[in-house]
């Protein structure tokens, strides 16, 4: 009768060990999962994300990307709003550039969450399938969604301009603010206007790069990007456009100073920031990979 206990108790044991075997390898399993979870992406694998939107972007018909692209153009215009807001009234104290400029990031917030065509951020997302597979068609494509998209834009920033200069919807503090934003913007040389404009492409760029790995935080990169952009004075061709469209209507400016002296040169340094440096250099990076892929 002992050793039958005894047998018995054995057995008991083993399967409380086995118990605690099984509950610790599930505890393992879960921690493997909750691992490869926040396991960041590869750059091959955001290099793909990025280059299948752009795809999708391309094969969007005309009346999409158009109305799209005017929602941009009209959303980013309360960049400038929000930041001349935060300037009317804050203090003038040294600090309040690290204050008022977070208004900036208001627009792109609209726009980037939205949904809506930006051009800049069309720089790179439309741009990764062509420099993938090449060829002229894919330049002519690549080049009407741009086309689209960029008059699109700015047509939208016009209208805002021009509603928040004529209509009198703005107390008289902020639209003196508007009119100081502008013509600090406008005081840029064109070939700083083109430097500028690099650096804030390329941000735009490694914004866009950075949010498939996001993961619920594109609100605060979305946020930080793009307040750097402010912070630096760098130049972006369609929140800037809001802002040159306001002193014309204002009759501060003329068509000439528009577009010569702050749109083309503008144009010019986002697209090489976020087209011709970064888009190359993150295919660069990922290049083999994709090959061996294959």
């Amino acid at each position: 009768m002992q050793d039958e206990a005894g047998e018995k108790k054995d057995a008991v044991d083993t399967v409380r060990e086995m118990n605690d075997e099984t509950k610790s390898s599930r505890l393992e399993r879960g921690e493997e999962e909750k691992a490869r979870e926040r396991s960041r992406l590869r750059a091959a694998a955001v290099f793909e994300i990025i280059r299948r939107e752009g795809q999708g972007e391309l094969a969007r018909g005309f009346p999409a990307l158009w109305w799209s692209g005017l929602a941009a153009g009209l959303s980013i215009g309360f960049s400038v709003l929000a930041e001349a807001f935060l300037a009317a009234h804050l203090p003038d104290e040294p600090w309040k550039p690290l204050v008022d400029n977070l208004g900036y990031s208001v627009g792109f917030l609209i726009v980037i969450l939205g949904r809506q065509q930006l051009f800049t951020e069309n720089t790179l997302t439309a741009v990764l399938p062509f420099i993938s597979r090449g060829g002229h068609v894919w330049w002519l494509v690549l080049l009407r969604l741009w086309g689209i998209v960029l008059a699109a834009n700015l047509i939208g920033c016009m209208i805002f301009a021009y509603f928040i200069s004529q209509s009198g919807v703005l107390p008289p503090e902020v639209a003196r603010a508007v009119t100081e934003i502008g013509e600090h913007m406008m005081t840029n040389t064109p070939s700083e206007m083109f430097l500028k404009g690099i650096v804030a492409g390329w941000l735009i760029a490694a914004l866009v790069w950075m949010m498939p790995s996001a993961e619920g935080s594109e609100f605060w990169i979305i946020t930080l990007m793009t307040y750097l952009i402010a912070l630096g004075d760098f130049t972006h061709v369609i929140a800037g456009s809001a802002e040159a469209f306001y002193l014309f209507f204002e009759g501060r400016v003329g068509l000439a100073d528009v577009f010569g002296g702050f749109l083309l040169p503008t144009l010019a340094g986002n697209v090489f920031g976020g087209t011709v440096l970064f888009a190359v250099v993150a295919y660069a990076q990922v290049r083999e990979e994709i090959a061996k892929e294959r």
